[in-house]
């Protein structure tokens, strides 16, 4: 039985490297996309690898303000009619909260959204962020959301700086960084 399990192992194994294969050519396919499918600016600090079709682009950035649309297309919704899966416009208000504070090491560690109407694929989604900056790491953003002025969602996020990127952090560090004053 032990032979029979060893053997089952290496063809797995054998057909890693096909897989590896396929990986790499969506790696590179990746790497081939427009470069206009990302935001491209050269004061913004923070989500520098989004991807604008699926997450917003930045209309105005000032200080601890933005103002960010999403355009909703079809490749969105979870229905025949349209509607557009809640996550997207989620992600779209995070990206605007994240932009507001505009700081390389942001993270946004927790939320407080209402999803207030629906969303249809072809809407452009206008959100506008404000951020709440305080004497330590940690930020307050308030984000409101609209379709031709009609508020769609409204949240309130929190985040924190941290002093290195978050995959180089370790969370007895993270924890430090959110309770000091």
């Amino acid at each position: 039985m032990a032979d029979d399990a060893k053997t089952l192992v290496h063809e797995e194994i054998n057909n890693l490297s096909d897989t590896e294969e396929d990986f790499d050519d969506f790696q590179n396919d990746e790497n081939n996309l427009e470069h206009s499918d990302f935001e491209d600016r050269d004061d913004l600090l923070t989500h520098t690898k989004v991807r604008s079709s699926l997450i917003g682009n930045i209309i105005s950035l000032e200080n601890s303000k933005s103002k960010t649309t999403l355009q909703t297309t079809d490749e969105m919704a979870v229905d025949t009619l349209g509607l557009i899966h809640n996550g997207f416009i989620f992600g779209a208000a995070e990206y605007a909260a994240a932009v507001a504070v505009n700081e390389e090491n942001l993270v946004v560690i927790s939320s407080k959204v209402k999803f207030l109407a629906p969303a249809k694929s072809g809407d452009l989604l206008e959100f506008r962020a404000l951020a709440k900056f305080e004497d330590s790491r940690k930020r307050e953003i308030k984000v409101v959301g609209e379709i031709n002025e009609i508020k769609i969602f409204e949240g309130l996020f929190q985040a924190v700086l941290l002093e290195n990127h978050i995959l180089k952090t370790k969370i007895k560090d993270i924890n430090k960084n959110y309770h000091a004053r």
